[in-house]
């Protein structure tokens, strides 16, 4: 019994970090395209004063916009040759990682902007707020399960974001541009 129990622990011993990736595999083209095109997508950190607990390095925003490119494209939300051209900025306000534990869970928190580039009106504002869920079954090894704790949450940001879009009406700006 002691060597079966030897022999799991060390095997399981032997599984490597997943890389972050934020890539969302169940994309597909939305229900209500917008008529705009999008011209810049930039994705940073949040002010301090905004932030809430955030637990990552610099590395993150660069990995979070390849995930969030590869889901606006898969999606078609936006249309090319459009009259109205929109920047989309995305500021990371929360990235709440495990530190230990069975079960790993990530809060994320983003907020997302579309604002047109002609006028500057904020044509869709929202703070989009998921979570990533690991169970121990996962993996036996701790840093394994928080990895992907981090990948599933952001994932999950970013795909409630492009529903999100896909609901919203460009045409009713938040904020009126000049």
């Amino acid at each position: 019994m002691f060597a079966l129990l030897f022999l799991a622990m060390l095997l399981s011993g032997c599984q490597t970090i997943p890389p972050l990736d934020f890539n969302v595999q169940d994309v597909g083209m939305v229900d209500h395209r917008k008529n705009a095109e999008l011209k810049s997508l930039t994705v940073g950190f949040a002010p301090q004063a905004q932030q809430k607990t955030m637990e990552t390095n610099s590395t993150l925003p660069p990995i979070w916009k390849s995930g969030l490119t590869d889901a606006l494209n898969r999606s078609l939300v936006f249309q090319d040759d459009q009259s109205i051209k929109v920047n989309l900025s995305v500021r990371i306000v929360e990235v709440d990682a495990p530190d230990a534990g069975f079960d790993m869970e990530t809060k994320v928190g983003a907020i997302y902007e579309v604002i047109d580039r002609g006028n500057g009106a904020m044509l869709y504002s929202e703070l989009i707020e998921s979570k990533g869920v690991v169970p121990m079954d996962y993996a036996f090894m701790g840093i394994v399960r928080a990895r992907e704790s981090v990948n599933r949450a952001i994932r999950n940001n970013i795909a409630d974001f492009i529903h999100s879009l896909d609901q919203a009406d460009l045409a009713k700006p938040v904020f009126a541009g000049k």
